[in-house]
């Protein structure tokens, strides 16, 4: 509640760098020490990587240009992996340079988390990081996955899962699954197709008005071998959204590409997931996946309730040192969190209204806190402070 002396920046920037030079071993440390003292159950772990932009505009080794997930493409960025627990607590964070493709970071994490005592680990990964090369080094020393993978794509493996017949499986969370397996021996992978009706209806929806949109452009733009039309139908044909719903006859006319609509419909609602472990049921493997948007949450708690972007370092190490500083606070934000049973924006909202007052009269100055409120007392409580000293410091007027 206060300092009675002013910090220097210089300060700051010096205990920034003592902390990084302990990064690794402070990482290990503090997360097992939590997980000891809150008896967490480490058995799945969850890993995606996000982009941080940094305000400058030009790159160097560290601070690089690469594919945003901050749709800010006009700055250069670092990358972040952050690896989880199902109950959202951190295990560990990697600060990358910003060109790095999510598809490369496997090997790292791996390396760098041997030795931990995270026992038998099931890592659950989005589809940017599916590949017959993560899938081994995922396995190595007895691990497993749950990856998702991608629906739209040329693997025979993925064609046979969506094509194998078979009815669902009612679980919760409105998940309908159904179990694949597809080849034999070492060649033998295990998939789930999950099937989401709320989702199915919402890409239906979602569909129907792009293809609205379509036939509205194509109705205004009359004949697209006019003079003037070239720019406006090269266009249409490499939008993002509508372009793979149009196809252009031998004539130059546009149409709507009726197989490809009925090719998006059998998809509606669904996703693929493989995984290499048998002991788990279905239900469990979609259930686990399902979680992985406790890593999204807690990069939306970095990013926004922690200030993480925008970053206005220089440096690389202070780069590294503040992303280093934010997962430290996420972890005692998610403390605070599971102790309490209340969101951090609550916990938030009733201890910011604690102050510390300085009353001056003519004998010196008195920094005195208000009352300590009956919810704040128990917030206190149960995060085991102790509540601040009434008086914080006095000081008499020479």
């Amino acid at each position: 509640m206060g300092n009675p002396e002013p910090i220097s920046l210089q300060t700051l920037y010096r205990a920034m760098d003592f902390l990084l030079a302990q990064d690794a071993q402070l990482q290990r440390e503090v997360f097992f020490a939590t997980a000891d003292l809150l008896n967490l159950e480490v058995d799945l772990l969850f890993f995606d990587t996000t982009s941080t932009y940094v305000e400058c505009e030009e790159e160097d080794d560290f601070r690089r240009f690469g594919h945003s997930k901050d749709s800010r493409p006009d700055r250069p960025q670092v990358v972040i992996g952050l690896a989880v627990t199902k109950e959202g607590l951190p295990v560990r964070c990697w600060i990358l340079p910003g060109n790095t493709q999510d598809m490369t970071t496997i090997e790292m994490i791996k390396t760098d988390l041997r030795g931990w005592r995270l026992g038998r680990c099931i890592w659950v990964m989005d589809r940017g990081m599916s590949s017959e090369e993560n899938r081994v080094i995922l396995q190595r020393a007895g691990g497993h996955y749950i990856l998702g993978e991608k629906l739209r794509d040329s693997q025979a493996a993925h064609k046979e899962a969506l094509s194998m017949p078979g009815r669902y499986q009612k679980v919760r969370d409105n998940l309908e699954v159904k179990e694949i397996v597809v080849g034999e021996g070492e060649r033998r992978r295990r998939f789930v197709l999950v099937f989401n009706p709320e989702q199915a209806q919402k890409d239906k929806a979602t569909r129907d008005k792009t293809l609205q949109k379509i036939e509205e452009t194509l109705h205004s733009l009359g004949d697209p071998s006019g003079p003037g039309h070239k720019k406006t139908v090269c266009a249409l044909l490499s939008h993002r959204t509508m372009g793979r719903f149009i196809r252009q006859t031998k004539t130059g006319k546009l149409r709507i590409n009726l197989a490809k609509v009925q090719e998006e419909e059998a998809l509606d609602g669904k996703f693929l997931l493989s995984t290499s472990d048998d002991t788990l049921s279905a239900e469990d493997v979609a259930l686990g996946y399902k979680q992985l948007v406790e890593v999204e949450r807690a990069f939306r708690t970095l990013k926004t309730t922690l200030d993480l972007r925008p970053l206005y370092h220089r440096k690389e190490e202070r780069i590294r040192a503040h992303v280093l500083l934010c997962y430290l606070g996420l972890l005692l934000v998610r403390i605070a969190e599971r102790e309490t049973g209340e969101t951090w924006d609550r916990i938030r909202s009733v201890m910011e209204r604690c102050h510390l007052g300085e009353f001056s009269s003519k004998d010196g100055r008195v920094f005195q806190r208000t009352e300590i409120t009956p919810e704040q007392a128990n917030i206190l409580n149960l995060l085991k402070i102790a509540a601040p000293p009434e008086v914080l410091d006095v000081r008499p007027r020479a």
